[in-house]
């Protein structure tokens, strides 16, 4: 007798489960994706704690009838692809088959369904229908999980905390309003409302909805095109980032997804526009012929590739990069309004800030970016009007009566006025005025900018003009930098050195390029050295910028180092000059702005 056997319909889709139900979030995942794709207006996701009591999905689509109803609980049963030629263009979210029915094997679970002939109510324990009834004739579904994997007792021993489980589930909720701003979102948690959307197709609406205010009034609309993509969303002012990359959202065809390669094209699009380590919250919904995508990966259906991957991350870089190129990116040093002191009773002593300045990082967000103790409140509909393309006007009334600013465009030419310098601060920081106000300039920053556009310049001309040296430089190294190296001299002779090898695990530098200068030169080829020791990807574009920005930061101004106003004349004019004058490589703010109108409101002089 064999011993190969067709295994039970029951244990195919518990083995089913284990690929496409790992969490309660990939329940939520599945059902509120069948939601969507059976043309639902609103969903209501309600979760008794954090779901692991409870599930309930809930929609307002077209329903099933009672046959399809009991089909769709049969493994590989689907309404969304028919033929082999289906896979090459899937429009819907789902496809396999398998999410229900995986679902229903794992758990106890009610399903209500409704068109507008018939309803039915199905109760089923293990996969197995058990009662067949009757049900109103409202249109639409509601599915209930109950003791999820009850009858896997192992794999709820590997469910991460209440609260993990629970920022998972609020996680990808916020990913699909944002995919779907034309579809109501509610989503409670003990009854306890974590998000709510109206479904006004307002995208700028349902980031204020998820990240707050102070984030949505500093976001920019971006869009652009190509013959094989269109893509448009919205991307974060340099100033409000975050400590992850959790907050960069890529969309296809209103589908979440993954794509490490797209998110590693949009931060490099932000390359010294941000400090290290942070990143910038972004959400674009990328447009494509599904016959150019592949998203039958993975059974979770967030992976996805691209045929025509190179076209879409130039696409999606000249994009931002052309948007953050427009900005201003002063931070303007903002008042805030608190009682004025009893001169009287001041006793004498240091003195006391009495005014409160905006950071130029916002505070961190949490992963979740939400306090469960508090409901957001949407923005009401007439509440947010477009004046143009790129210009946003909204007012968000409530009881502190928050307005949405408008940045403004810099000129065509890209640069500020000139300003005149006053004074050094504490040995770093250049007071400076003109007509519209004073300003705070860090020297290290502006030296550094300056610096990084002249090096980045530099190398990339095709020029092999080089200085000799009178006296060779030797450079020595250990034995295991000296093998680094050693395997990298073309990037060395290709920025226009001339060396040797001399004895054992030195370099007889003979020449260097004419652009590195005359002074500490040891110093600046010692960094070089370090920049290939340290980096992992060497391609001459990257070791150029990473050359670039170790250079500019370590020849440039140092804290504590005063100069003077002549000095500080002339950094200010060769700032002026460059291409990004607002922030240092590292995507720090080179200058500070406080407008005539706030230093007088400082000092009580205008209400």
């Amino acid at each position: 007798m064999g011993i190969v056997k067709v295994m039970s319909h029951n244990l195919a889709n518990k083995i089913a489960a284990g690929e496409v139900v790992e969490t309660l979030m990939n329940v939520v995942k599945e059902l509120v994706e069948n939601s969507i794709d059976a043309g639902a207006q609103t969903i209501e996701v309600e979760l008794i704690d954090s779901g692991i009591k409870g599930i309930t999905v809930r929609d307002d689509g077209v329903g099933m009838i009672r046959e399809d109803a009991i089909n769709a609980l049969k493994r590989h049963a689907t309404s969304k692809i028919y033929t082999d030629e289906d896979l090459f263009s899937i429009h819907t979210l789902g496809f396999r088959g398998e999410a229900l029915p995986s679902i229903a094997s794992v758990s106890k679970m009610q399903i209500t369904t409704a068109t507008l002939d018939e309803g039915t109510i199905l109760d089923i324990d293990s996969g197995e229908i058990i009662k067949i009834s009757d049900a109103p004739l409202r249109r639409g579904t509601e599915i209930i999980v109950k003791d999820l994997f009850y009858n896997t007792p192992a794999r709820l021993k590997y469910l991460k905390s209440l609260y993990t489980e629970l920022s998972n589930i609020v996680f990808y909720l916020n990913r699909m309003a944002l995919a779907n701003p034309n579809i109501k979102f509610l989503l409670k948690n003990s009854d306890k409302v974590l998000l709510n959307t109206d479904g006004s197709g307002n995208l700028l609406k349902v980031i204020y909805n998820i990240y707050g205010i102070e984030v949505a009034k500093k976001m920019m609309q971006v869009e652009t095109s190509s013959f094989d993509y269109e893509i448009n969303g919205y991307i974060s002012y340099p100033e409000v980032n975050r400590s992850n990359r959790n907050y960069i959202t890529i969309l296809v065809n209103h589908r979440s997804v993954r794509n490490l390669d797209l998110n590693r094209t949009i931060i490099e699009a932000y390359h010294t526009y941000l400090p290290k380590d942070r990143y910038p919250i972004v959400i674009l919904d990328i447009a494509v012929d599904p016959s150019i995508i592949d998203v039958n990966i993975h059974p979770t259906k967030m992976d996805i590739k691209f045929s025509k991957m190179e076209s879409l991350e130039e696409l999606i870089t000249n994009m931002i990069k052309s948007a953050l190129e427009k900005l201003v990116l002063i931070p303007e040093a903002k008042y805030e309004d608190r009682p004025v002191a009893n001169i009287s009773k001041v006793e004498v002593g240091p003195l006391k800030d009495d005014f409160k300045k905006e950071e130029v990082t916002k505070p961190i967000f949490s992963s979740l970016e939400f306090d469960f103790s508090t409901e957001h409140p949407s923005i009401k509909e007439e509440e947010v009007k477009y004046d143009s393309l790129n210009n946003l006007s909204a007012e968000v009334t409530d009881s502190t009566s928050k307005e949405i600013d408008i940045k403004q465009e810099r000129d065509s030419d890209n640069k500020f006025k000139m300003i005149e310098p006053l004074a050094l601060v504490h040995g770093t920081y250049i007071i400076g005025e003109n007509e519209d106000g004073m300003y705070i300039m860090d020297q290290h920053a502006v030296n550094e900018r300056i610096n990084y556009e002249y090096y980045k310049e530099a190398m990339g001309k095709d020029t092999k003009e080089t200085i000799d040296l009178l006296v060779p430089i030797k450079l020595e190294l250990s034995n295991s930098e000296y093998i680094i190296v050693k395997n990298h001299f073309n990037l060395l002779e290709e920025l226009g050195f001339s060396f040797e090898e001399f004895g054992f695990n030195s370099l007889l530098f003979r020449s260097h390029p004419y652009w590195l200068g005359k002074d500490r030169t040891l110093e600046k080829i010692r960094k070089i050295i370090d920049v290939i020791l340290l980096k992992e990807d060497f391609s001459k574009e990257k070791f150029n910028e990473q050359i670039a920005i170790t250079l500019a930061c370590k020849m440039s101004i140092k804290a504590n180092e005063h100069i003077s106003l002549e000095e500080m004349r002339e950094l200010i004019k060769r700032l002026k000059n460059t291409k990004n004058p607002y922030t240092c490589p590292h995507g720090r703010p080179t200058i500070i702005f406080y407008s005539k109108y706030e230093l007088e409101k400082m000092f009580k002089r205008v209400m």
